[in-house]
């Protein structure tokens, strides 16, 4: 499967917001989207010109996708499951990709990006139900409760992480038991959960053509 290596900070610059990508460096003066605030490459700093609908839709989709990180192909797939749901389709792809593993450590605090999550539950330093899950793409539900092992208490990043939670909030729709390093998740999420800004029905109509 592909996998981005580049600079992620590029693809901040690229998309035109600040993805926090990189944890605690994203919130540092040594952001490269704070520092240089226009897109990569040689032609970055010239005006911008008119963009199509269809690169809207295309730029909103790809935003999405590496929020998430996410492959095409993993992407599309979240889409149809989506598709085929009863509801909104676009708050239906959302509610999916919110509820994937590795992003509910994020979102817990128990890591300090997505990236740091889909690796830390590759190498299987969480539970899910005091049952080792070592698939980032693990679908959490309702009631679920998502614990570090006893082993991996001790890693320096984890006890960063939690100690930086307050910073950036735990959602509504979790509940973080922060001395025992263990969470819920309370409900689903919903729209209004989402904060980032993130226009949904535009990636729905780029897959409806």
């Amino acid at each position: 499967m592909a996998r981005y290596t580049g600079s992620v900070c590029r693809l901040c610059r690229r998309e035109n917001l600040k993805l926090f990508l990189k944890g605690d460096r994203c919130y540092s003066d040594k952001c490269a989207f704070d520092r240089r605030g226009y897109p990569p490459g040689q032609h970055g700093q010239r005006r911008r010109g008119k963009i199509s609908d269809y690169g809207v839709q295309l730029r909103e989709k790809q935003k999405v996708k590496r929020m998430y990180g996410l492959s095409e192909g993993q992407f599309r797939l979240f889409f149809q499951r989506a598709d085929r749901q009863k509801g909104i389709t676009g708050t239906n792809l959302l509610v999916q990709l919110e509820c994937r593993l590795d992003n509910v450590v994020y979102r817990l605090g128990f890591v300090n990006s997505r990236t740091q999550g889909r690796h830390f539950v590759r190498h299987s330093h969480f539970l899910v139900n005091g049952r080792k899950v070592n698939i980032p793409s693990y679908t959490v539900e309702v009631g679920d409760i998502i614990s570090i092992r006893e082993k991996s208490r001790t890693i320096q990043a984890i006890g960063d992480a939690l100690d930086a939670v307050v910073r950036r909030g735990v959602p509504q729709w979790l509940e973080l038991e922060k001395e025992g390093m263990k969470g819920v998740m309370k409900m689903l999420p919903v729209r209004e959960d989402m904060t980032m800004p993130m226009q949904e029905q535009l990636i729905v109509e780029l897959y409806s053509k």
